[in-house]
């Protein structure tokens, strides 16, 4: 037998790597039919698709976007298509779901001071806090839901999943939810709020009615138009705005669940096929630590300009971003 030399048995190594790992995408083929034909031994064998300064301008986008009323993702996708980033791939996935838990965490450390003082001195002033966030959550999920099934199986019937999603990410959708938050921003502005008025069971059902609203149409800001709502109210803006980020604290876990959910569910063969569990892991990791730092700048910035009545800013922001989203979309086709 002919013993092979040191370049020799590396080559004859390689391939043997490359033949297993095309067996391996074969096996994936067969459950996701819609990946490419072929595919490259060698993009099969790099660490990350994604490289050090598009993560850091990701995640800083997704951190500040998410907490400012500016429509995390519009920002989002319009980034994805900017950088050439695929949203589908197993490590933008996991990036999303650290992302997420970045700027949860972010909230978490901005308000937990104020929260303590206003909603945890008494069992009685908590369990009235729990009370008005319960029924907020719960009026959120009715409608949030009612209206994903209305449009999946009366409006869409018969489309298929990704059909849905597609329209969903639609440039036109996404722009008419900037322009119509747009709006909300700047009357709400003008509005006197009234600094003695408690918020109510009613005034946390019409907030938690709104945020039902932003589930399913991506470009209506969730904080938003519910501190929007809150001004027109007539509550007085610190605590529309602390009430307004603690439903999204409870509301994040349930999309970290579901977009790991996605992950797991969606990638189990990609992510087999991953030689390197950390290649995957680390853009993530790095993304948290940056939409954690951007998500306190924004908030910040947020408090800042609420409190200083900048707010109908941030509605013209939408406004323009409305019609950007709209020539960028035509810009990449």
């Amino acid at each position: 037998m002919k013993l092979l030399s040191n370049d020799e048995g590396a080559v004859h190594g390689y391939r043997a790597r490359c033949s297993r790992l095309q067996a391996s995408r074969d096996a994936v083929k067969q459950h996701y039919p819609n990946l490419p034909n072929r595919i490259s031994c060698h993009n099969l064998l790099k660490c990350s698709p994604m490289t050090f300064l598009k993560i850091i301008v990701f995640a800083v986008v997704q951190g500040v976007c998410e907490l400012l009323p500016v429509s995390s993702s519009a920002h989002v996708i319009v980034a994805e298509k900017l950088m050439g980033l695929d949203p589908t791939a197993p490590e933008m996935t996991l990036l999303l779901v650290m992302l997420h838990t970045g700027t949860m965490l972010a909230v978490i450390v901005y308000f937990w001071r104020s929260w303590r003082e206003r909603y945890f001195a008494s069992s009685n002033t908590f369990w009235q806090f729990a009370k008005l966030v319960t029924v907020a959550t719960a009026v959120t999920g009715v409608i949030g839901l009612a209206l994903m099934l209305l449009i999946e199986r009366v409006i869409l019937r018969g489309s298929v999943h990704a059909e849905i999603e597609q329209l969903f990410g639609n440039a036109y959708v996404i722009a008419a939810g900037l322009a119509a938050v747009g709006i909300m921003i700047i009357l709400s502005a003008r509005q006197q709020p009234d600094t003695s008025r408690r918020l109510g069971v009613g005034d946390s059902a019409w907030i938690g009615a709104v945020q039902g609203l932003c589930l399913p149409f991506r470009g209506f800001s969730r904080s938003g138009s519910t501190i929007s709502t809150g001004l027109f109210l007539g509550l007085d803006k610190v605590r529309v705005e602390e009430f307004s980020f603690a439903l999204a604290v409870v509301l994040t876990p349930a999309v970290i669940l579901k977009e790991g959910y996605r992950l797991l569910k969606a990638h189990e063969g990609s992510l087999m096929v991953s030689s390197n569990l950390f290649s995957i892991a680390w853009p993530s990791l790095v993304g948290m630590v940056c939409s954690f730092v951007a998500g306190l700048v924004a908030l910040r910035w947020l408090s800042r300009w609420l409190e200083h009545d900048r707010w109908h800013f941030f509605g013209y922001y939408c406004l323009v971003a409305s019609v950007a989203v709209l020539l960028v979309d035509q810009f990449l086709r």
